[in-house]
């Protein structure tokens, strides 16, 4: 709840700021009391709609349409004109004077206009504009019979956020066996709550095929948490329910366990737990468990959220590559820089030291804010190579 509080107070700052300020700039030096009445009004309408929308939200599907539906309008009106306001103030501060240009002001609407076409393109095309992300790994301990071995890690499908609407997810998959993997991994977070978000989409993700199979670990969404239950065995239901819908997808789901993958004679040690995250994220993962009987061998640890890679698998393991998601980047990315980096040190792509790795997916989906800005989904394939 706090957190939906600090976003609804961000959300009254951006309605409210920008709009006072044009208001008290430009608008309402207009005699035509229709003018001010139009321009007063898509604010006055985001204000009632953020007051439905947050009085009555609850994290279930049909309340997180509403939501992302308000989402798309909210941003859409809101940041072209707060980003009008920023780009007049530089002008005025560059200019060290308060006037009123036209050339300055005709500019600041190019580029607010313009970010409200980046942002429709972002809450249309851009959360389906799946992109195949290449890394190779080098490792002296990768056996010699696993060289140029094919891994597809997905991670963050959100399939909620997609309901009634299979075909993106349709494209990802075909994409994804185009690449011919030899093994196909998902790092979690497959439902944004609940269990029966799944079932319009088992069929498409029953398509899904590598040599050596797909596997799946647990994200802090797959436990629904974030659901009022009315008990914990409704809970303890549903999630269940998750599990064996994988089951029927064909997936196998490490929890807390792992296996082997053997290429003749060599073999690799595939390892995965549970959800190891930072409060107010669960933290059910046992890793000492799950690697037991792999010593000695190449490792890859499936898990979650990439703050488990510094929290725990580099000062007390050996494994060499540590694969995760759960950050989407936060969907957004532009010239390069992802807000994301100011909350998790490893953020999106591979990160190296000494002799281990980690590898983060940005997330084949969405969640919430319901688009993606440059921080495009993201199907990773990743090679491995013997140095």
């Amino acid at each position: 709840m706090r957190h939906l509080f600090e976003l609804f107070i961000f959300f009254l700052i951006l309605i409210v700021l920008p709009d006072w300020y044009i208001y008290r700039t430009y608008i309402r030096n207009y005699q035509q009391k229709w003018i001010r009445f139009v321009y007063a009004m898509p604010g006055i309408l985001l204000l009632l709609g953020m007051l439905v929308i947050f009085s009555t939200f609850e994290p279930r599907p049909e309340s997180m349409n509403r939501l992302s539906g308000f989402l798309i309008l909210f941003l859409c009106i809101c940041v072209p004109k707060a980003i009008f306001v920023c780009c007049i103030l530089v002008f005025k501060a560059l200019a060290r004077k308060i006037h009123r240009s036209f050339h300055e002001i005709m500019l600041a609407m190019f580029i607010s206009m313009a970010a409200m076409g980046y942002l429709i393109y972002g809450a249309t095309e851009g959360k389906q504009h799946f992109q195949v992300v290449e890394a190779s790994i080098y490792s002296k301990d990768i056996p010699e019979a696993f060289h140029g071995y094919r891994i597809v890690q997905i991670a963050d499908i959100h399939v909620g956020s997609w309901m009634g609407n299979t075909k993106p997810l349709q494209k990802a998959v075909r994409m994804i066996n185009d690449l011919k993997p030899d093994l196909i991994v998902f790092t979690g977070d497959l439902v944004n709550n609940l269990a029966t978000e799944l079932d319009e989409f088992i069929p498409v993700l029953s398509q899904l095929k590598a040599k050596h199979g797909v596997y799946s670990v647990l994200g802090n969404h797959d436990y629904s948490t974030y659901i009022r239950w009315n008990s914990l065995e409704e809970q303890a239901k549903n999630f269940t329910s998750l599990k064996d819908k994988q089951v029927q997808m064909g997936w196998k789901m490490l929890n807390n366990s792992h296996i082997k993958l053997y290429q003749g004679t060599d073999s690799i040690a595939l390892i995965g737990v549970e959800n190891s995250g930072r409060p107010p994220f669960p933290d059910y993962a046992r890793l000492t468990e799950a690697m037991a009987g792999t010593e000695g061998m190449f490792q890859i640890l499936l898990s979650h959220d990439p703050s488990h890679w510094q929290r725990e698998v580099l000062p007390s393991t050996d494994i060499q590559l540590t694969l995760s998601g759960h950050t989407h980047d936060m969907q957004t990315r532009i010239f390069g820089f992802s807000p994301s980096a100011l909350v998790y040190p490893e953020h999106s792509g591979l990160y190296q030291e000494g002799n281990q790795m980690l590898y983060v997916n940005t997330g084949l989906g969405h969640l919430m804010y319901p688009m993606r800005l440059g921080a495009w989904p993201e199907i990773t394939l990743l090679t491995l190579k013997n140095k």
